[in-house]
């Protein structure tokens, strides 16, 4: 079979080889993959970045979609022709994060999904809502279960709340159509008119750019009469905390997911006491959340929104168009057709 392999740290190193084709065990299944999306971390593993004591040679990428075309002795959740997606902490099923848990992580402790076939655990995969292709299946693993998680479990979003989101990439897009469907108001900051104005079909309601109005929490407060954001979904970092300290209402929640300013700016803690805010990480999700997750998505016939289709030839390529940011939604690479 056809994958991708990282033997050395760098996306010039990032390889196309012939492998084995994987066989399954017991307990596990073969999935044919179809479509793989990229995540912001699958460019900081493949740099290096994230986790510069991986272990190589490496598959990248937690996301995944295809199709189960054998399963090994003792399986019982699953059968051939079911169309799935693999959930990106192989043990985190359910009930909270734990270290145990958070071993497994796919793309990273263990090899990827940017290959024509993959075997996993029968537990480590679930199928998808019926209406979405595999490159819409593709994207909800880590994006859609990340906002899924944020905006569900640790804020319960509820009618009448007001979101933030920062940005138009896949979580944040999630985050508002998961808002939407919630009966949110959703805020949102980008530096691209073109891009705001995307969002604003998919339901935003109003945005700012970051870029000529760098106290951006001044206009969130200016929205919200005075009170702040219910909930700010931060996919920035250290670089954008302080001002979603500032938008927050009091004792309203942060959920910190994304670390694209990076990790290492000076924080004030002052917001933090004063108004009694919840910062509350978020890792993903577990596959009991993601099950959750689907039955909403085809309740609603949600649609996520793919920026752009690669194929599989032209996978550094879409890693490129990851690290340029031009992206409006998930970035997808084709891999079996």
């Amino acid at each position: 079979m056809k994958a991708y392999r990282i033997s050395r740290f760098g996306l010039e190193h990032l390889e196309q080889v012939e492998l084995p084709t994987p066989q399954p065990g017991r307990g596990q299944v073969l999935v044919r993959i179809h479509a793989v999306s990229l995540n912001f971390r699958d460019l900081l593993m493949t740099r290096g970045l994230y986790n510069p004591k991986m272990a190589l040679p490496r598959i990248p990428c937690s996301d995944g979609a295809g199709e189960v075309v054998a399963v090994g002795d003792e399986v019982s959740r699953l059968r051939v022709g079911d169309r799935v997606a693999g959930i990106f902490m192989q043990h985190w099923l359910e009930g909270s994060l734990t270290p145990a848990k958070a071993r497994g992580a796919l793309g990273g402790d263990v090899d990827g999904m940017l290959a024509e076939y993959v075997v996993l655990d029968e537990n480590g995969v679930v199928p998808f809502p019926e209406h979405l292709s595999f490159a819409e299946a593709a994207t909800l693993p880590c994006a859609a279960l990340t906002a899924w998680h944020a905006l569900v479990h640790a804020a319960a979003v509820k009618a009448g709340d007001t979101v933030l989101i920062q940005g138009t990439g896949g979580v944040s897009l999630f985050a508002l159509q998961f808002a939407r469907l919630l009966g949110a108001r959703v805020l949102g900051t980008s530096s691209s008119a073109e891009k705001i104005a995307r969002a604003r079909a998919l339901g935003l309601q109003d945005a700012v750019n970051y870029r000529e109005h760098a106290d951006w929490a001044a206009w969130v407060q200016e929205q919200t009469g005075g009170a702040g954001a219910d909930l700010v979904v931060e996919v920035g970092g250290a670089g954008t905390l302080n001002q979603s300290l500032q938008a927050v209402r009091t004792c309203g929640t942060i959920a910190q997911i994304g670390v694209l300013t990076g990790l290492s700016e000076p924080v004030s803690l002052a917001p933090v006491l004063h108004k009694q805010v919840r910062i509350q990480g978020i890792y993903v999700g577990s596959r009991a959340m993601f099950e959750e997750m689907n039955k909403a998505i085809a309740l609603a016939k949600l649609r996520p929104v793919v920026d752009r289709i690669f194929p599989f030839t032209d996978a550094r390529q879409a890693m490129q168009h990851m690290a340029s940011g031009a992206h409006f939604g998930k970035i997808v690479i084709a891999v079996n057709s």
